[in-house]
């Protein structure tokens, strides 16, 4: 028989006694933080019970510059609509296009890549119809995904369904990627150095300029059929991923009468100092002669700006009528609204007009972002920012994960805290028409790096440099001063570590015929 002896120990029973709250403490304290997890995590119902995950609304124009706007500083454009947006939102004053040219960049905000990606390089047929798409990573998350108006997808639809008053919902025109299948050609440019004498004539765009009712206007059909879609719509419906698609501001140059007498004489004139012109790289030279920008008369550059402000004014009353019908929605409380535009307008600026170049008048575009549940509104961003990364931010916004191969980075933590550490730099890419080479660019910091590629054994490279903080008109080139020497490198770098590869690569697959096959091009892995 074996006898055990157990003393009593009062110090070890206090320590058993401890160790017994601090685990149930320990185990208390986990099970509230699940429940909390849980009651934040769990998604919100609607009266039918179904998940109530945000509707998102992006709001797209054509050929907006960033800086006409009241809420981004002009003194002089009426944009009540947008400013109001702004002020429930947030405004990135520092967003650029991934292309100055509509069908690419609009590309990149359907399919997440930059331009060099996805080798949709002009107005032309995009990439195949059965691509992985944003649209198409909605419509798997549970949303319906709606097109009203323009995309310039050339009849695709890459995974939307388009929304009419008269048709109504019109489902997704799904096409084999045969359907799209080209041969490539090898291109060619405008030949380097070589102009032509176009005398005194000037665009054929500035023919249809000044007043003009726009009753007709294709926007005037695509504001009617978003309000519709929108006042038909409830809260028990899926959620939504909307684009409606605006074409104002784009030319032609025209506005009702009473706007454009309302700009008569208040709008400068560009900033061109002498000799300014004959000093541009070769490539906008060309672009000048190519459409007829060198001898355009200051009678019509002055019309032809007093127009555009008018023009913006008249977009913005569209878009108002869109907004007040979201705003007076069963859905207003949990949507998201985004305004942005494909591409700026230079206005005269430079010597240019329309698109197509790297200044910021052509590249930066406007960004407001609105989910007053989420942020407290009037708030600025000021650091770069582009396409790829408002893609990214789109999925992230509604919890979706995108494509591995897909570019840019999701801004939600900056939005959400403006001290969040933001790459702060964007790029743009050229590859279009009326110019003797491609053209990149990469916005860092304060700083602006265009590289335009070599033309032939005779002309290029060149190459420009803008410290944007000393030099906002983008007047001042620093690229020969060897002070900054060090700057460019650095840049460019930075630029080939972005795209994959160095533009001169870009620009010989282009002259090639690269063509906009998925996955053929340059992809580069998160």
């Amino acid at each position: 028989m074996r006898i055990f002896f157990v003393s009593f120990n009062p110090e070890m029973m206090h320590l058993q006694q401890s160790f017994i709250k601090l685990r149930f403490w320990k185990l208390y304290k986990l099970f509230l933080s699940l429940l909390i997890g849980m009651l934040f995590s769990a998604p919100e119902m609607n009266a039918s019970g179904k998940d109530q995950k945000p509707n998102v609304i992006v709001i797209i124009s054509d050929e907006h510059n960033a800086r006409i706007m009241g809420c981004a500083g002009d003194p002089v454009v009426y944009t009540p609509n947008l400013d109001a947006l702004a002020s429930t939102g947030i405004l990135l004053k520092a967003h650029y296009c991934s292309s100055p040219i509509c069908a690419p960049s609009r590309q990149t905000l359907t399919v997440g890549k930059y331009i060099s990606h996805h080798n949709v390089w002009t107005n032309t047929i995009g990439v195949p119809n059965d691509a992985p798409s944003l649209p198409r990573l909605f419509t798997a998350h549970g949303y319906e995904s709606v097109l009203v108006g323009g995309m310039k997808y050339n009849g695709f639809s890459y995974g939307f369904s388009t929304y009419t008053a008269a048709k109504k919902m019109v489902s997704p025109k799904e096409r084999k990627k045969s359907d799209n299948e080209i041969t490539p050609q090898p291109r060619k440019r405008v030949k380097a150095g070589v102009f032509q004498d176009n005398g005194e004539e000037i665009g054929e765009e500035f023919e249809t300029i000044g007043a003009d009712n726009l009753e007709t206007f294709t926007d005037v059909t695509r504001r009617d059929d978003a309000l519709s879609f929108i006042t038909e719509r409830t809260a028990e419906d899926k959620p939504f991923f909307l684009i409606v698609g605006f074409m104002a501001p784009h030319y032609p140059l025209t506005a009702p009468a009473e706007l454009i007498e309302k700009y008569k004489d208040k709008i400068p004139l560009p900033e061109l100092p002498e000799g300014y012109t004959e000093k541009l790289p070769l490539n906008y030279k060309h672009l000048r002669n190519e459409r007829k920008f060198e001898k355009v008369p200051a009678e019509i550059v002055k019309l032809g700006r007093e127009s555009y402000y008018a023009r913006v004014e008249w977009a913005d009353q569209q878009i108002g009528r869109v907004l007040n019908a979201i705003k007076k929605s069963p859905f207003a409380d949990n949507t998201i609204i985004i305004y942005t535009s494909d591409h700026g307008e230079n206005l005269g600026e430079h010597g240019l007009w329309w698109k197509n170049s790297m200044y910021d008048c052509s590249t930066n575009v406007p960004l407001i972002i609105s989910w007053p549940q989420r942020w407290e509104g009037g708030q600025k961003r000021t650091l770069a920012c582009g396409s790829v990364d408002l893609v990214q931010t789109i999925a992230d916004l509604a919890g979706i994960k995108t494509p591995g191969d897909w570019d840019g980075t999701s801004m939600v933590p900056w939005l959400d805290n403006p001290g969040f550490k933001w790459k702060d730099f964007a790029v743009s890419e050229y590859y279009a028409g009326y110019t003797a080479s491609g053209i990149s660019m990469i916005r860092k910091g304060n700083w602006k790096y265009v590289y335009h590629t070599r033309a032939d054994d005779k002309y290029g490279p060149e190459t420009e440099l803008y410290d944007l903080e000393k030099d906002p008109k983008e007047l001042i080139n620093l690229a020969g001063n060897a002070k900054y020497a060090i700057t460019l490198q650095s840049l460019h770098k930075a630029l080939v570590k972005e795209t994959g590869e160095d533009p001169e690569q870009t620009e010989t697959r282009w002259r090639a015929g690269a063509i906009p096959e998925v996955p053929w091009g340059i992809i580069r892995k998160n």
